[in-house]
């Protein structure tokens, strides 16, 4: 729960001014640090931070950072920023999965843990299964020791039906071509420096008729909506960051992340390019597109 003290915070703070680097507010404190003299940045191809460009080299030890910063509070500013409601996607998303008996999912970017308890629990209350198994890969050790510290708490600690490994979703060499049922990956491709690279080793890892999986911020088309989500995105969310968490910056950068990452027409067309037959559409709206849920098939 929110302190009284920091809703006094937040209200004084959200009136403050923002400081804008070029028309967009700049990464001004020391949460996230630039050090551009660590790389060759000669002729190399340049990708997207938030609304910085930089070096491609640098964006994956930049977002590191950034998760580095929010791991322990995570779940905590999801509830917060989302007023509870990224529970109902991520639920939302488990019961389109529907996973049958012995299901072998790998979940990607899978940080703290929810989707890959959320998919045991449903095999096992809606199937009594307890034979499916779940691979929580992430590639940052602070995301991935906070799902540790939750299965430690469930009744899947000391199972096999949980495993956790540290990995680049770009290049999974340790997992085998065809050896998973499901490939899920919840609001993290769009910190990724190669979306295409992702997809590739998503449709790698999945058996023949196994489905891809993500759920990832949209665009949204009502223009009222659109209107006051953007002016929440960007005025609110980065103070309840600083509140909560004491980084308001790290939350600058996802709420610009969220701008950057493709609409969902685009991003459906890479899906496909990667492979994957999608059917309809390729992805399903929630709350006004928001957030989008996409799903495609290795056939």
């Amino acid at each position: 729960m929110i302190s009284r003290n920091q809703l006094k915070r937040l209200h004084s703070t959200i009136v403050k001014p923002y400081i804008y680097n070029k028309g967009l507010r700049s990464l001004c404190s020391t949460s996230i640090k630039f050090h551009r003299a660590q790389y060759d940045t000669k002729q190399e191809p340049e990708t997207h931070f938030g609304f910085k460009n930089v070096p491609e080299s640098m964006k994956e030890n930049l977002v590191g950072q950034v998760f580095e910063n929010v791991a322990t509070k995570y779940d905590v500013m999801n509830d917060a920023m989302s007023l509870g409601v990224h529970r109902l996607w991520k639920d939302h998303f488990i019961r389109t999965m529907a996973p049958g008996p012995g299901t072998k999912l790998l979940d990607v970017a899978g940080g703290t843990g929810d989707i890959a308890m959320g998919f045991l629990n449903y095999c096992k209350e809606i199937h009594g299964d307890a034979s499916a198994q779940v691979t929580l890969l992430d590639i940052n050790p602070k995301m991935l020791e906070v799902g540790k510290k939750r299965f430690a708490k469930s009744s899947y600690n000391h199972t096999s039906q949980a495993t956790f490994e540290i990995g680049n979703a770009e290049n999974l060499s340790s997992i085998p071509s065809n050896s998973f049922d499901v490939y899920t990956i919840a609001f993290g491709i769009r910190n990724c420096t190669h979306i295409d690279r992702v997809l590739r080793e998503a449709y790698r890892t999945l058996k023949p008729g196994g489905r891809f999986m993500c759920l990832e911020f949209g665009k949204v088309q009502n223009p009222l909506i659109s209107s006051i989500y953007n002016f929440y995105s960007f005025q609110i969310i980065p103070v309840i960051g600083q509140i909560i968490a004491a980084d308001r910056d790290s939350y600058q950068y996802l709420v610009e992340s969220i701008r950057r990452f493709p609409s969902q027409e685009q991003f459906a067309e890479m899906i496909k390019d990667a492979g994957f037959t999608i059917v309809g559409d390729g992805w399903e709206d929630l709350t006004f597109g928001i957030v989008a849920l996409h799903s495609g098939f290795k056939l």
